[in-house]
């Protein structure tokens, strides 16, 4: 696994290598002292893995995920125990806490090393759009997600901003609907109107509806119009 690690503390920085130096399947590609320096490493090593630590001078862990487009699996370093933590609604998230013990070390490389070899198995497309199982981070107030793309099933315009649904959960994002419509799989998600991107697995029934158009119902309980000019690519996209 390519790792990169994140922490304003050089001494955090190189205890966490010399424990890492034990684990033949981390590859330590770079480090990095602050979010900039991170942003730039990550874009360049494309890192599997990144140690990343929460509290830094200027921007912190959280503001560094909030500017990914993709995020790479992520382990917290912390120096604040588990309640620091209780803030922040999560899934796919470890974290360790400062100073870290090498059996937790082990332990969260090893569930992240498990769910790498998973994705790799899985991952088919070959191009730069983003697939049903990256992941993506969401921050909301003080509220925050790691969510696999798969598990949103609608992204809806909301002022200014762009709702995000996926469980019982409606974070709102500053991405705008225009911009996840050309980075998202058209294999798997659909721009049903000018206000709503449908995740095609979350479909549960398709009705006709006025004038040839169609209304879709998502598992989620959401009912969805597709425009006229949309039906019609629809139609094509599912082979009616």
């Amino acid at each position: 696994m390519k790792t990169l690690i994140v922490d304003d503390s050089r001494l955090a920085r190189n205890e966490l290598k010399r424990l890492l130096k034990e684990f033949d399947n981390v590859n330590i590609v770079g480090e990095a002292a602050n979010v900039d320096e991170a942003l730039d490493k990550i874009a360049e090593l494309k890192p599997d893995l990144v140690f990343l630590d929460i509290q830094m001078p200027g921007k912190s862990g959280f503001d560094l995920l909030e500017e990914l487009e993709s995020v790479p699996e992520i382990i917290f370093s912390t120096a604040y125990d588990e309640h620091a933590l209780k803030a922040f609604e999560y899934n796919a998230l470890d974290y360790l806490v400062k100073p870290v013990e090498k059996q937790r070390l082990a332990g969260a490389v090893s569930k992240v090393f498990d769910k790498i070899k998973k994705k790799e198995k899985e991952e088919e497309n070959g191009d730069d759009k983003l697939t049903i199982h990256d992941q993506v981070f969401v921050k909301d107030g003080e509220k925050c997600w790691f969510v696999q793309l798969s598990d949103i099933r609608l992204f809806e315009v909301s002022g200014n901003y762009t709702t995000v649904y996926f469980g019982d959960s409606k974070p709102m994002i500053t991405r705008t609907l225009n911009y996840l419509e050309s980075r998202l799989d058209d294999k798997t998600f659909f721009r049903a109107n000018r206000q709503q991107i449908i995740n095609l697995k979350w479909i549960e029934r398709i009705e006709p509806w006025f004038s040839g158009s169609l209304r879709i119902y998502l598992k989620g309980g959401e009912e969805i119009d597709v425009s006229r000019r949309q039906t019609l690519k629809f139609k094509d996209l599912m082979s009616f």
